[in-house]
């Protein structure tokens, strides 16, 4: 199989370029207000070290977001990207209706973009995430740079949510 030479730098949005902090208090209300929720990511403030990590990255490698965040969020998520001076690059995104944990969505887009690129690594704050990827035999960076939340965490794997 042929690669195409530049290797690919994988990286996750929230809590991971991201702070989401600002946003928690819609995801601990019940029923969750998963529109205030993703409404307010424009206005989340950028993580410093994720920020200078996917910069120096993008020196070497071809930089792709993998976010869990719905497709219907895709225009917020670009501009945020460009205001942050961020690369380009490409978005994979959840489908609206894509329920399944992230550590499943995540996996299935990384296999899918390694049989074409090198992965030179995955940078995600989300544990699961983070070990079925080891597991698959991925390079994994462990984003531990913002304040985990508990709620986030419980949406992720049994809501399918982000």
């Amino acid at each position: 199989m042929t690669r195409i030479s530049r290797p690919v730098a994988v990286f996750d949005l929230d809590n991971t370029l991201s702070g989401t902090a600002h946003r928690q208090h819609f995801l601990e209300r019940r029923p969750r207000d998963w529109d205030g929720f993703f409404a307010a990511a424009p206005d989340d403030p950028p993580l410093a070290k994720g920020v200078e990590l996917c910069l120096e990255a993008a020196r070497e490698c071809e930089i792709v977001y993998l976010t869990g965040r719905p497709e219907r969020c895709r225009r917020d998520t670009v501009a945020w990207l460009a205001a942050q001076g961020l690369p380009e690059g490409r978005i994979h995104m959840r489908r609206d209706t894509d329920r399944r944990p992230a550590r499943v969505t995540k996996l299935e887009i990384l296999r899918r973009l390694g049989r074409e690129r090198e992965i030179r690594m995955l940078v995600d704050d989300d544990d699961l995430v983070c070990d079925a990827a080891e597991a698959a035999g991925f390079t994994v960076v462990r984003a531990r740079w913002a304040v985990p939340s508990a709620e986030l965490k419980d949406a992720q794997e049994r809501e399918g949510r982000t």
